[in-house]
């Protein structure tokens, strides 16, 4: 079990700041609601123009880092209050986005159609908010990551964070998530009808029609739990169990029947003891498919009690990269004052089986939460809270192979023969994708065991280039226009959800992107959790799609092409063993890695012998990425 003690926090919704942002409620009361009409989404267009956006500085341009600021900056007033000394202490930071600077990246694309520069390029990418937040933070951080799991992204960022911990790499991490609401998200949720069409939306009951997009941010304090005694800082809760896994059925649609999330769900679950759960905080987008599936993994695994489930998204719309953070806080808040939360919404229960929802808040004695997440791509995490600490597990060796490289798509009918894929379905993925695709399908086919492994994915500018066509046919044809094939594959994550369907990985799937050099920041999470038992085996993917918007952006420091490789706990068929791991972040590169390749560049060693010593990436000005390599 994990003994990681939440200490402090920062958070910010529609709801307010800070307690207010992710509260239970009052005994009594009824949920509280934040989602309204927006002037934002109405002007573009949209037919359900429901949001619930976060109370910002009027004229604030770059939402997410502002949102971001917010939260970090109110958790670490919050912990100078309780450890003055943690400035000193060794911090990592990981957080997770949907969309990161998603708001930037459409002037971006719409100034390099024009032709004209772009200023800053960094603000314009995946990691821009982050790289800009460890620099208001003013310290060095390591390690330090970006999740790119979609909706999930928060929840798998805490529970990497966890992890790091549980290894001693660091002694505190700063684990969280941010996202706002842009034209772009929303037209492209609204055209696969997953959108309400009268607020609130209604989580498990008859009648719900979708969600409504919500914007936000939280960012957790972690330490372990000698560190808080230690410190003598109150532990307002203990994070106890994480577990992930991958659907591998579908990229937007869940599995009818829940089974990954049963998996995820009972993983988190054996890892903090099997306790009693006592409040549930499901994904609950209120779309027609997700909810049963929810209801379904919730049976399935809690058999012999009905907890109280709270559906936060029905009050504070779905936060994407900020929502597992901001909804496990609801849980924690449950804890410290005994409240059994209220469910937005009204009508009947229509699940099967049925869930159990409050119509008002009602005092109570809450000890266990279960916060569940599912994403694009297929992708599923759980994460146990309880009042209680449990116990680390121990830490094993992790094995790297070879890596196979590809420079460019083979031919169709050469990719549908690697994958099992139909040529006419590979033409509606994206560039990247199909390069992953045919990163691992060549793996396989040297030999590499593959099924039920996880898959992570690390693209230095991820799906920019598709991101580029999505916003270009709203900019000409508006955003009731927005392609509903080509939206799923704006998402990061869906490179590794068609990698997870094609190759039956139901391991713990997501991307990562918080820099230049993700191609090592993919291995170093996949070696983290192999470490930690949540997988045996995990495909690591490196890929980089090489258009002209990714050229306009980074000039010639990426190459077309990806790395495929697996990382496990054993050593047969190995190359070598992963020691050491550096991702650090908010320090000038070390010289030594001024011309580190990036992208999936940093791993092509591995496909060479003898294998280095160590793998080096960097992604200036601020951050680098070392992986030591030891003999088998």
């Amino acid at each position: 079990m994990s003994d990681v003690a939440i200490v402090a926090f920062g958070a910010i919704s529609a709801l307010g700041e800070g307690a207010a942002a992710a509260t239970a409620g009052e005994p009594g009361s009824k949920a509280r609601l934040g989602i309204a009409r927006d002037a934002e989404l109405a002007n573009a267009g949209l037919y359900r123009p429901f949001a619930a956006r976060a109370s910002l500085p009027e004229g604030t341009t770059d939402r997410a880092s502002a949102l971001l600021d917010r939260a970090l900056g109110a958790c670490a007033a919050s912990l100078d209050e309780a450890w003055p000394a943690w400035r000193q202490a060794r911090v990592g930071l990981v957080l997770g986005t949907s969309s990161g600077g998603m708001r930037a990246a459409e002037a971006a694309f719409a100034a390099i159609a024009r032709g004209d520069a772009v200023r800053d390029p960094e603000q314009a990418t995946y990691f821009g908010p982050f790289a800009r937040s460890a620099r208001v933070l003013g310290l060095r951080v390591e390690p330090a990551a970006q999740v790119l799991g979609a909706c999930a992204s928060s929840t798998f960022a805490i529970g990497l964070g966890a992890r790091w911990l549980e290894r001693g790499d660091c002694d505190l991490v700063l684990a969280g998530g941010y996202d706002d609401v842009t034209v772009f998200v929303a037209a492209g949720f609204e055209v696969l009808r997953a959108t309400t069409a009268a607020p609130p939306p209604r989580p498990f009951r008859a009648g719900r029609d979708g969600m409504s997009l919500g914007e936000g941010a939280a960012v957790l304090a972690l330490v372990p739990a000698r560190v808080a005694a230690r410190e003598r800082m109150r532990a307002r809760a203990y994070v106890t169990g994480f577990g992930a896994s991958c659907d591998a059925v579908h990229l937007t649609a869940p599995d009818r029947e829940g089974r990954a999330l049963s998996r995820a769900t009972a993983s988190a679950l054996r890892e903090a003891g099997s306790p009693r759960v006592d409040l549930v905080s499901p994904h609950a987008t209120a779309t027609p498919f997700n909810d049963p599936a929810e209801a379904n993994a919730i049976a399935g695994v809690l058999r012999e009690h009905a907890p109280v489930v709270h559906p936060f998204k029905a009050q504070v719309g779905h936060t994407l990269g900020a929502a597992g953070a901001l909804e496990l806080l609801t849980c924690v808040d449950a804890i410290e004052r005994g409240v059994l939360p209220a469910a937005a919404g009204e009508g009947a229960i229509d699940v099967e089986p049925p869930v159990r929802l409050l119509d008002r808040a009602a005092a109570g004695a809450p000890r266990v939460g279960l916060k569940l997440s599912s994403a694009f791509g297929g992708a599923n995490a759980a994460l146990i809270v309880s009042s209680s600490p449990g116990t680390p597990r121990e830490v094993r060796p992790v094995y790297v192979s070879a890596a196979v490289h590809v420079q460019g798509e083979p031919e169709p009918e050469e990719l549908a023969a690697l994958t099992g894929i139909a040529v006419d379905r590979l033409a509606r993925t994206d560039g990247l994708v199909r390069l992953a695709l045919a990163a691992v399908g060549r793996s396989r086919a040297t030999g590499a065991v593959l099924d039920g492994a996880g898959v992570v994915v690390g693209s230095a500018l991820a799906t920019l280039e598709t991101n580029a066509v999505f916003a270009a046919r709203i900019r000409e044809r508006g955003a009731r226009a927005a392609e509903p094939r080509r939206f799923p594959y704006t998402s990061p994550n869906a490179v590794a959800g068609e990698c997870s369907i094609a190759f039956g990985l139901t391991g713990p799937g997501f991307s990562v992107g918080g820099g230049m050099h993700a191609g090592l920041e993919a291995l170093a999470a996949a070696a983290v959790l192999v470490g930690a038992g949540d997988a045996d085996r995990i495909v690591v993917v490196a890929a980089d799609e090489v258009g002209p918007t990714v050229r306009s952006l980074a000039g010639d420091a990426l190459a077309h092409g990806a790395v495929s490789l697996v990382v496990s706990s054993e050593p047969t068929g190995a190359v070598a063993r992963v020691g050491r791991i550096e991702l650090a972040r908010g320090v000038t590169a070390p010289s030594h890695h001024g011309h580190a390749p990036a992208g999936h560049r940093a791993l092509l060693p591995l496909a060479s012998q003898p294998v280095p010593r160590e793998l080096v990436s960097a992604s200036p000005p601020d951050a680098s990425a070392r992986v030591v390599l030891e003999p088998v």
